[in-house]
C-alpha cells in the first residue's frame, strides 16, 4: 500500500464504516473505545519498555495497538466533522509559537549528566 496521508485515512475509514461497520458506534461509545485501545497500547508500552513482562501467549504488537489508536481517533474525527490535517497543521503553528524555545532551554532534556 502506498503512503497515505491523514485525509486520506480519514476517507479510508469512513468508507471502511460504511461499506462494512454498517455506522459509527456513538461518540461516547467511540470515546470508550479509546480508552479501551489506549490501555492495550500502554499494556504492550510497559512489557516492552518497562519492568514487566508477556505473560505466556502475549506478544509485543506494538504497531498493531497504535494502528488501533489511530483507527479509533479518525472514527471520531470523522463523526465529529473534524478535519485532521487542518487541525495538525493549526496545533502544529500553536505548539512552535508557544514552545519555540521552551524545550531548547529545558536543562532537564540537554544536560547529559
Amino acid at each position: 500500500m502506498d503512503e497515505i496521508t491523514i485525509r486520506e485515512a480519514q476517507r479510508l475509514v469512513d468508507q471502511w464504516i460504511k461499506t462494512y461497520g454498517v455506522r459509527y458506534f456513538s461518540e461516547l461509545t467511540n470515546m470508550a473505545v479509546l480508552t479501551e485501545e489506549v490501555g492495550e497500547l500502554a499494556r504492550v508500552i510497559a512489557r516492552t519498555y518497562g519492568e514487566q513482562s508477556f505473560k505466556p501467549g502475549e506478544r509485543a504488537n506494538l504497531g498493531d495497538e497504535l494502528a488501533d489508536v489511530l483507527w479509533v481517533l479518525l472514527c471520531i474525527a470523522n463523526q465529529t466533522g473534524t478535519d485532521l490535517t487542518e487541525e495538525l497543521r493549526r496545533n502544529m503553528a500553536k505548539k512552535t509559537e508557544r514552545d519555540r524555545n521552551r524545550h531548547v532551554n529545558n536543562k532537564k532534556l540537554t544536560d547529559n549528566d
